[in-house]
């Protein structure tokens, strides 16, 4: 990214887009939203022969939602006058003061290329008001929003780049999901062997197709196991991409008869699937975390982000691993970190600082896993560090040994503690955090506390197969 910006129009499904701009120099390219108006809607809307629209948004928990009109309506939705039911949607609103507004960002209409392409269906992410035209504070791409301003009132811009896996299972006989598959694949394996090899390239190419940049796409270690990476971005981009991506591999992989899962451990004894989170902050169109005078050639901001991240870690858990199942994934032996530390040279520890310098210096916290909603957990993620350089919070010594094969009492010596090991022990965590409660707000705390407390009661009340297994015949 040397911040040079060079204005193109680019072919957006048969007619020119108005203009894009991409910043160039390096690994680190990235490329920004469209710069629509409403006028540009109508007329896009109109020559492409769009049918249907999709109004999506998100909830609390990082489902993604949407209401579907016809071109008809266009003007009512770029009015934004399509109302909705905030009490149908968990955790946004009580009955009595549901009705809810959405405010589509004109920058994310996007066709799906995989539908129709006679009378085709587009989308738009919305944000979600009152009917006072004030924001839903429970609206997660607002908490967002509000987390990224405050790095701008601080002169800098966030940087994201996820890594997203997934699985790719069989169906049955009823097309349902299960959790079968037939292949041995490994970590980079190809074809015979990787199974899912056609789904994957075909999801990639619809993806770019919505105007995403791929820059990998491989077989992971587990079998069945995937990887897609696209572009660096800045925070809102990217966790709009993030619902979209997750969207379009479900729906490419079911077309190849195939259910694609974001569930953090959808089996025992292989790797779960992890969202690790590249982070970085630029100022001036230069990347701070970067100092070549620094024995690590990292920035003194970057050393008090790194801090912030471990100050506010265990209380962000709960929205970066946010279902009973994330900590099956985060248990000794399957490479997902459950220590709270930092490296610059091994993948053990929690954060990790990759080899790239200058541009590409970043911070990849590796606990997120992508049930997470991607929102809330860019948003906590950015607060922690940002409190971190306010209050200069400089991060223990990094640790050079592999913090797996350290022994409990080294692990003490070196002050090296472990992540909530359960759903009730993160929560228990978010309460004790002022900050990351203030950062979500007094809405969705009290909300999402709620309702992940009955997720853990409803699960302790399960009796499940291990438990039939292990006493049944024994007791």
């Amino acid at each position: 990214k040397t911040g040079i910006a060079i204005v193109k129009t680019s072919i957006f499904h048969g007619c020119v887009r108005p203009v894009e701009k991409e910043q160039t120099g390096g690994a680190e390219t990235r490329v920004t939203m469209n710069n629509y108006t409403k006028e540009d809607i109508i007329r896009l809307v109109e020559e492409e022969d769009v049918e249907f629209i999709r109004l999506q948004f998100t909830d609390l928990f990082g489902n993604l939602k949407n209401i579907a009109v016809t071109a008809s309506q266009l003007d009512r939705v770029l009015s934004n006058k399509c109302m909705f039911d905030g009490s149908a949607i968990d955790g946004f609103a009580r009955i009595e003061e549901s009705d809810m507004y959405l405010y589509p960002d004109l920058s994310t209409l996007e066709i799906f290329p995989w539908r129709p392409q006679q009378g085709k269906v587009a989308r738009m992410i919305c944000d979600v008001y009152r009917p006072n035209g004030q924001p839903f504070e429970g609206d997660p791409r607002y908490v967002l929003k509000r987390a990224v301003q405050q790095a701008e009132d601080m002169g800098y811009t966030f940087e994201v780049g996820p890594e997203c896996e997934f699985f790719l299972f069989n169906t049955d006989e009823n097309t349902m999901p299960t959790t079968n598959t037939h292949e041995q694949a490994g970590y980079f394996d190809i074809g015979p062997l990787d199974f899912g090899e056609n789904a994957r390239r075909d999801i990639v190419m619809n993806l770019e197709d919505m105007g995403f940049v791929i820059e990998a796409s491989h077989h992971e270690m587990a079998p069945a196991q995937h990887e897609i990476d696209f572009r660096y971005d800045e925070a809102l981009n990217t966790a709009d991409n993030i619902m979209t991506f997750k969207m379009a591999v479900r729906t490419i992989a079911r077309r190849h008869g195939l259910h694609a899962t974001f569930m953090p451990k959808p089996k025992f004894g292989v790797n779960g699937s992890g969202m690790h989170i590249n982070m970085s902050l630029e100022k001036d169109g230069k990347n701070i975390f970067f100092d070549e005078n620094d024995q690590m050639q990292l920035s003194k901001e970057a050393y008090y982000f790194i801090g912030g991240i471990m100050e506010h870690v265990k209380g962000m858990t709960a929205i970066t691993n946010p279902l009973v199942n994330s900590y099956k994934r985060l248990v000794p032996g399957y490479e997902a970190p459950i220590y709270i530390a930092w490296s610059a040279t091994n993948r053990s520890p929690l954060i990790r600082i990759p080899a790239a310098r200058g541009e590409g210096t970043r911070v990849e916290l590796r606990c997120p896993d992508p049930s997470a909603n991607p929102y809330l957990a860019l948003a906590v993620c950015l607060a922690a560090g940002l409190d971190g350089i306010r209050k200069q919070i400089m991060p223990p010594a990094a640790v050079v040994k592999n913090v797996y094969e350290m022994r409990l009492d080294e692990k003490k010596a070196e002050g090296i503690e472990a992540l909530p090991a359960t759903l009730s022990e993160a929560v228990d965590e978010l309460e004790k955090d002022e900050y990351i409660l203030e950062v979500l707000g007094e809405h969705i705390s009290r909300n999402y506390i709620a309702a992940k407390r009955t997720e853990w009661a409803e699960y302790t009340s399960q009796v499940t197969d291990w438990e039939i297994e292990q006493y049944l015949y024994k007791i």
